[in-house]
């Protein structure tokens, strides 16, 4: 079973329902005992990063403690942007650490917020890109971005005037800045790859 850490923060259900419609087991819940347990964890989130790490409180370090010893964890949007070491968001916050880097303000030669689709250059070693073809659109809807940092990841881009990043992969951590269920159907493969991720974890 997937666990979509529900922390009363943005798009929890919509994520869970995504998950749901493909036919993948995911429950919403903050219980330390289900976190534990799950094959999978999902970490979504569409609000300012230090409001989502505060509302997130203690079960940040539980988080951080299975993704290190290799649970299967995919962060969304702000839930992305938590797995790095700080934000610059409405002042300074910590954020997970499980991938170095900071999240900064886009541009302001760009057009603020990053909304709507874009297209994402998707590599062929990356996971959760599994059967897809080389570059296809997501949506996005965003004000800062993560500056990635950590030589250990894999990155794939979206060109916003800039390369910026759009997905990480640091062994069995993941990040999309963009929202797979908000994307049709290549959002749905991206999160049943992830699905599949988890159950070879416990296999």
């Amino acid at each position: 079973m997937l666990i979509v850490i529900d922390y009363n923060v943005g798009n929890v259900k919509s994520v869970c329902n995504a998950f749901r419609y493909i036919g993948c087991v995911a429950k919403l819940s903050c219980k330390p005992q289900d976190i534990n347990a799950a094959a999978g964890l999902v970490l979504p989130g569409v609000a300012a990063f230090g409001y989502a790490v505060s509302a997130l409180g203690p079960l940040a370090e539980l988080i951080k403690e299975l993704a290190l010893a290799g649970k299967p964890l995919l962060g969304i949007c702000v839930g992305y942007q938590m797995l790095f070491d700080q934000s610059a968001e409405y002042g300074r916050h910590k954020g997970l650490g499980l991938v170095a880097g900071n999240v900064v303000p886009i541009p302001s030669s760009q057009t603020v917020p990053h909304m709507g689709w874009n297209l994402v250059k998707l590599p062929e070693d990356m996971d959760l890109f599994t059967g897809l073809p080389r570059e296809k659109h997501f949506y996005f809807a965003h004000s800062f971005y993560a500056d990635v940092a950590d030589t250990q990841a894999k990155i794939a881009y979206t060109d916003y005037g800039f390369p910026m990043p759009a997905l990480v992969q640091k062994g069995t951590i993941y990040g999309t800045q963009f929202h797979p269920e908000k994307s049709g159907k290549v959002g749905l493969k991206v999160l049943e790859n992830f699905s599949k991720i988890c159950q070879r974890k416990t296999t």
